[in-house]
């Protein structure tokens, strides 16, 4: 089976997003929004059904992988819902100006998170339809933790490792600084899997791009004319139609994934005796 260390590759992202959120969300857990405890639940969840998956087919455990396999179709569209839930407050936070820091950022959080949600759709709906391909299969389901790898690493980095900053931006702006540097840190791991197997690194090549996507337009949302008006008037939508279609989303995301997944290919012989 391919990827045998995919499940310390998780377990480590998820030592990071603990220690990364420890003293903004878990040390704060009673005082945060709804949405902050729906998105820490379904994205841990997710990080654990990879887990589980990977130790499962690599124990020869083919029924009870397949078994979590089908959990996904129900634990994916929450996780969506989740990152939109995310949105929601950064933009009702930007409304009303509840910070210089969220007036500054609150543009580049909003386009961050749209970014990786269509990330996460397109990495998801890939590994559906190759999921008769094994490596390819696995690749793209591993591929996933990558995409927000830097939401925890930057805040961690920001308390622990302030020396890895060398962009060195004033102000807010420092906050960009950290993603964009755990974005390309990603960048380079990914980049790394595909040139050890090239044949199969697709998924890894998937998951550079919209990492780097995020990264480049985060660092620059500040800048970008008529960007603070559009989060401004995505702020006005009700929050209720927005997690609808993250749901939506989420669930025509498998089911296109599983539907167009690709059949074994049969011999002429057997397409004769049909």
């Amino acid at each position: 089976m391919p990827y045998k260390y995919g499940h310390y590759f998780v377990g480590f992202v998820l030592l990071v997003t603990v220690t990364g959120f420890w003293a903004s969300y878990f040390t704060m857990i009673g005082k945060v929004p709804l949405a902050f405890h729906v998105h820490a639940v379904t994205a841990t969840s997710w990080l654990l059904l990879l887990i589980v998956q990977s130790l499962a087919i690599h124990r020869r455990k083919n029924a009870f992988h397949k078994t979590l396999g089908k959990a996904s179709f129900a634990m994916f569209p929450l996780l969506i819902v989740g990152f939109v839930m995310i949105i929601n407050v950064s933009a009702a936070r930007f409304a009303t100006l509840e910070s210089p820091f969220i007036a500054v950022l609150g543009p580049a959080f909003g386009i961050g998170m749209a970014i990786a949600i269509t990330a996460y759709l397109t990495l998801f709906y890939l590994a559906l339809r190759n999921r008769r391909n094994i490596k390819l299969h696995a690749g793209y389901m591993l591929a996933t933790p990558m995409i927000l790898f830097e939401s925890p690493f930057s805040r961690l980095m920001d308390q622990a490792f302030p020396w890895m900053n060398v962009i060195g931006s004033e102000g807010p702006r420092q906050v960009l600084d950290t993603i964009a540097i755990s974005d390309a840190m990603v960048a380079i791991f990914a980049m790394t899997l595909y040139l050890m197997d090239r044949k199969n690194g697709a998924p890894w090549l998937v998951a550079t791009f919209f990492v780097l996507l995020q990264a480049v337009v985060m660092w620059f949302a500040p800048d970008i004319a008529g960007l603070n008006g559009l989060f401004a008037a995505y702020s006005q939508i009700p929050p209720s139609l927005t997690v609808l279609l993250g749901l939506l989303a989420g669930g025509l995301a498998g089911y296109l994934g599983w539907t167009r997944g690709h059949s074994p290919t049969r011999s002429a012989a057997e397409a004769s005796l049909a």
